[in-house]
């Protein structure tokens, strides 16, 4: 059995939560954007793409607010895997993944209220 990993402080935590195969990866990867969005509005659900060429190596991802779709947000799988566990990867990504929430939910109102024009 191997020892406790050392390093700077957080390091265990870290290298218990990273890695992980690619379905993994995604699911975590899937979960974290759809909480970290919802934060935001509830009504935001994000759409995965892990399939064809992306399979194995990258993941693309985009947030949905009452049918509107914001741009694709890439994401390399060897570097959400080795960073998922780092406190200060996740917080950025989490912060990154909020301001696009909101910058989708003013799009969304602006078209919304130029309909009702």
């Amino acid at each position: 059995m191997e020892g406790p990993v050392t390093g700077p402080s957080g390091a265990r935590i870290a290298a218990v939560f990273s890695g992980g195969t690619y379905p993994e990866v995604a699911r975590w990867l899937w979960n974290f954007l759809t909480a970290h969005a919802k934060r935001v509005d509830p009504r935001f659900e994000v759409e995965l793409d892990a399939e064809d060429e992306r399979e194995g190596k990258s993941y693309g991802a985009r947030l949905s607010f009452l049918r509107h779709l914001g741009p694709t947000i890439d994401f390399e799988f060897r570097e959400v895997a080795d960073n998922r566990g780092s406190l200060a990867w996740c917080s950025a990504l989490a912060e990154r993944t909020k301001a696009a929430a909101r910058e989708l939910m003013a799009a969304t109102r602006g078209t919304v209220d130029a309909r009702k024009s």
